[in-house]
C-alpha cells in the first residue's frame, strides 16, 4: 500500500514538539505515524495509530519518548482507513523497530512506503 505521509511547510519533516496540532489540517485526521530522533544515528522511537491530534499530544508526555528529545524528535503520519490501521502499524513496528512501546496489534502486517 502506498501511503502519503505528511511533512512540514517547506517539505521539511515536522518537529515532534512544536508541530502545531490546532491547524485545521488535522481536523478528523486519523491513521498512522511515525515518532524518530535524527542525530547521531536516525531511529524510529515510537509508531501508532488513531487520531493523529489526540495521540500526538499524549505522546508529549511520555518521558519515555521525550528522553530522545537531545537527537531531535520527528514525527510523520499519514491517513489510513480503520480497517488496515493495525496492519500498517504491525509492518512498521516489525520494520523499525521503535525504541518505545511494544503493545502493537497481533495483525497480519500490511507492507507500505518507508516515509524515507
Amino acid at each position: 500500500m502506498n501511503l502519503v505521509w505528511t511533512k512540514c511547510e517547506g517539505a521539511q519533516w515536522c518537529p515532534f514538539l512544536t508541530l502545531n496540532l490546532q491547524h485545521p489540517y488535522f481536523n478528523g485526521f486519523d491513521g498512522v505515524y511515525i515518532i524518530w530522533h535524527g542525530q547521531p544515528n536516525p531511529a524510529v522511537v515510537y509508531v501508532g495509530q488513531g487520531n493523529i491530534r489526540e495521540r500526538i499530544t499524549e505522546h508529549r508526555q511520555n518521558q519515555a519518548i521525550l528522553a530522545y528529545q537531545i537527537h531531535g524528535l520527528y514525527v510523520t503520519c499519514a491517513k489510513v482507513d480503520v480497517q488496515y490501521r493495525n496492519g500498517i502499524e504491525r509492518f512498521l513496528a516489525d520494520t523499525w523497530n521503535p525504541k518505545v512501546g511494544d503493545n502493537h496489534p497481533q495483525a497480519t502486517p500490511i507492507a507500505v512506503n518507508s516515509p524515507w
